[in-house]
């Protein structure tokens, strides 16, 4: 029997359940589903539910749940990824690795160095649209929990705010990972296109970030991320 997996933007509980409008035109207009087709839906919450598709209408789905499963494709490791803004796809491409690599939370943060600055109406449009870069990413990869997608903030603001075990700020100067405790969370400052100025890496020191480097090659900024959160995975997670 086909399995079709995807993402539900409403609470989800074992039952019936009609599904909001655009999944249910997703699921009968674009998968094409009928009666009796198996389903395994999530709503982000770190749950999945099995079950069967019921009806199918013009407007609306109905499905029955019928089996829930826990904490599907999820780390031990909690990684918050601060993440320089930038152009285009590459800031897509950071949000969705990131997903696929377990980031738990993701910023997105301006610097002295970015070339993209985003207010109002289209910072609103552009969190909207990476909330939906990383959902699809939770469907392709089998994640049950959607990272939180933060508004976009200044550099000493995420600063002060981020809590972790232990936090690292990518630098071609610094020198390679030593070896660390386990830590049970972990924060991740990237810069960039331009990279972060020096006392902007002096900005993060002081904020209990210790310096990093990955090899010997300087990454760019979307490669830097999908670099970091893997070795992180291997270290302390469940690579």
């Amino acid at each position: 029997m086909r399995l079709s997996r995807f993402f539900v933007d409403a609470p989800l509980s074992l039952g019936d359940h009609a599904l909001p409008e655009a999944q249910a035109h997703y699921l009968g207009r674009v998968l094409r589903l009928g009666a009796g087709d198996a389903v395994q839906l999530f709503d982000g919450s770190g749950a999945e539910y099995r079950g069967e598709v019921l009806e199918v209408g013009k407007k609306q789905v109905r499905v029955a749940l019928h089996e829930r499963l826990d904490g599907l494709a999820e780390s031990p490791l909690r990684l918050h990824l601060g993440q320089g803004l930038s152009r285009g796809e590459r800031m897509d491409w950071a949000i969705q690795k990131a997903t696929e690599l377990g980031a738990t939370e993701i910023t997105p943060m301006v610097s002295a160095r970015c070339e993209v600055r985003l207010k109002d109406e289209r910072a609103d449009k552009r969190l909207a649209h990476w909330r939906q870069v990383a959902i699809s990413a939770c469907e392709q990869c089998g994640r049950s929990r959607v990272p939180v997608i933060h508004p976009p903030l200044e550099l000493a603001d995420w600063l002060a705010r981020v809590d972790a075990d232990l936090k690292l700020v990518l630098h071609p100067l610094a020198v390679p990972l030593s070896d660390h405790p386990r830590p049970s969370s972990l924060a991740l400052l990237i810069g960039p296109e331009g990279g972060l100025g020096d006392e902007e890496v002096e900005q993060a020191r002081q904020a209990g970030f210790q310096a990093l480097r990955l090899g010997p090659r300087v990454l760019r900024t979307e490669t830097a991320p999908v670099v970091a959160l893997s070795v992180a995975q291997h270290l302390w997670g469940d690579f």
